[in-house]
């Protein structure tokens, strides 16, 4: 049975360009096809130019309009936002600026997902603060996006430990993009993701799932998802299917 999470959820990842645009927009769909009012909001849109579509706009045409979206800053170089700031001269925004925004959302949607950018030690502003900082202050569980391949278990590892030392609660993992013929550390990552990182597995977005029709998207999103996530996901039959 399926168990939506409820109030603000912060997505990260353990870098940048590992799907957490797809799992957000997963993720908001299951919750939408239960009946939940669902928010997302975006603190800092890099890489992207005036007039664009940005990540927000992405999870609302993957899950559907129902989905209310907030962007906060927008820079047009892809790059960390403290530096894209600064380098166009525009305000940075800080973890309070984040945690307010973020608040007044969940006073009317079921569901706020707060997706960041890159990793979850990413500067926000000048003064050094990054998407954990926005995190304790909300007093909200941090979901963590990986890659599936070689190389994931050390920035998982280290992901996990920075959200213990500040005394954060990591939701689990979902794996970004699964691919369709993982090759063997992708298959043995499954299983150990979840030791090196202390937090479980809750879920695997096929790779790919970004350019699904978003009919077809919001129909298959929950089953990549655990039950924690508003899915039917399951990590055991996965990993048997995989191993």
């Amino acid at each position: 049975m399926s168990s939506l999470p409820t109030g603000v959820v912060v997505v990260s990842g353990t870098g940048t360009e590992i799907g957490k645009t797809v799992v957000t927009s997963a993720i908001a769909a299951a919750a939408l096809a239960a009946g939940r009012s669902v928010a997302v909001l975006k603190p800092a849109q890099t890489g992207v130019a005036p007039g664009e579509d940005g990540d927000a706009a992405e999870v609302r045409r993957l899950a559907g309009a129902g989905v209310s979206t907030l962007e906060l800053a927008r820079y047009p170089e892809p790059l960390a936002p403290d530096t894209a700031a600064r380098r166009s001269g525009l305000a940075t925004v800080g973890p309070h600026a984040v945690a307010e925004a973020a608040a007044a959302l969940a006073a009317e949607h079921d569901l706020v997902l707060v997706e960041g950018a890159g990793g979850l030690l990413v500067r926000f502003d000048e003064a050094g603060h990054t998407l954990a900082d926005a995190a304790r202050l909300l007093r909200a569980p941090v979901l963590i996006v990986a890659p599936a391949g070689l190389g994931t278990l050390n920035s998982a590892a280290l992901t996990g430990e920075a959200l213990r030392a500040r005394g954060l609660t990591g939701l689990g993992i979902v794996v970004g993009s699964w691919p369709l013929a993982p090759d063997l550390a992708s298959r043995c990552n499954l299983a150990d993701l979840p030791v090196v990182s202390e937090m479980p597995l809750l879920g695997a977005v096929p790779h790919g799932s970004g350019a699904l029709a978003p009919e077809a998207f919001r129909t298959a999103a929950p089953g990549w998802l655990a039950p924690d996530l508003g899915g039917a996901w399951s990590a055991t039959a996965f990993l048997r299917a995989w191993s």
